[in-house]
């Protein structure tokens, strides 16, 4: 990651960007991240570090408890500032697509981050930044097997969201097995009493996926709870300190890392250049995933939370 973002950066400053109000570009990014949820911390971020970087004017924005319709809402809101760029996750293009369509139809480039990327195109965005979620899941699927996995269950606390039920089901067929996903809340006690619930009605399984740390947080402490930490391969998608503690003492044994503070830092330093010079990249950017074990896990530790 830190390759990639000198990289953008020496992008920025070789195309002699003046941070003059003549070429300082006006983003907004609108995500559905809660308010609650630490991940979309990381990515706002990559979205501050690009604002220092760029010189740009850039908001970001979100729906404080991740109601869709509110997102919607504040998509709307943003076309009717006209900006120079848009940057949206798109966790339900049925509900999001119309205004994402809209913008584009004003003329504002739109840049699509973090979920969203199968349908990114037709909805007319410049670019995706994420990580492929089915084939991040597969991954996982194929991991947890060769530890010996079976018998799997996928939690999943946002099910609304396209891009969680992809990782769900990409980690069913690496398992080689059914897909048996178990929606959730994102309240950490009712997720803990589900898990507990869920183990103590099937104490065969073996394998358990969570789709991010929300999911994954409450998880860690019901295995621990149930004396099952270590006992069952935990895969969780992404990072924290909770996840990072998990894989040091061994309850998790594999985090899926899609690099979320790229996620808010490239499409901003993108929209920038795209305002300042017309340039875009010539494909979409795949910013995980990558796999945080305890091999490597120390080389992370440090930034989890904060920019891993």
């Amino acid at each position: 990651m830190k390759k990639l973002l000198v990289t953008l950066i020496a992008l920025v400053l070789s195309t002699g960007v003046s941070f003059g109000a003549d070429h300082k570009a006006n983003i907004i990014v609108v995500t559905h991240g809660s308010d609650t949820d630490a991940f979309w911390g990381v990515v706002r971020n990559g979205v501050e570090a690009a604002k220092a970087d760029t010189g740009a004017d850039v908001q970001y924005r979100n729906p404080p408890t991740g109601d869709l319709n509110e997102m919607a809402s504040l998509i709307e809101a943003a076309i009717a500032q006209k900006p120079d760029g848009i940057v949206v996750s798109i966790p339900a293009p049925d509900i999001l697509g119309g205004p994402i369509k809209a913008a584009v139809a004003a003329g504002i480039p739109v840049i699509s981050m973090n979920s969203g990327a199968g349908v990114s195109k037709s909805l007319g965005a410049v670019m995706h930044v994420g990580q492929p979620e089915y084939e991040a899941g597969l991954g996982g699927g194929e991991k947890s097997k060769g530890l010996g996995g079976k018998n799997s269950v996928c939690f999943n606390h946002e099910p609304m969201n396209t891009a969680l039920k992809d990782r769900c089901q990409g980690f069913a067929d690496g398992m080689g097995e059914k897909l048996n996903m178990v929606e959730v809340s994102s309240d950490f006690d009712d997720i803990k009493n589900t898990v507990i619930a869920h183990m103590s009605s099937n104490p065969d399984t073996g394998a358990i996926m969570a789709v991010g740390p929300t999911g994954c947080d409450p998880t860690i402490a019901a295995l621990k709870e149930m004396g099952k930490a270590g006992k069952v391969v935990l895969g969780c998608f992404d990072l924290g300190p909770a996840i990072v503690d998990g894989i040091i003492d061994g309850t998790v044994n594999y985090a899926i890392d899609q690099q979320q503070f790229l996620q808010g830092y490239v499409p901003v330093v993108v929209l920038h250049l795209n305002h300042r010079n017309g340039t875009l990249p010539g494909n979409s950017i795949n910013s995980g995933p990558g796999f945080v074990t305890k091999g490597n896990v120390e080389l992370v530790k440090k930034l989890a939370g904060k920019e891993r």
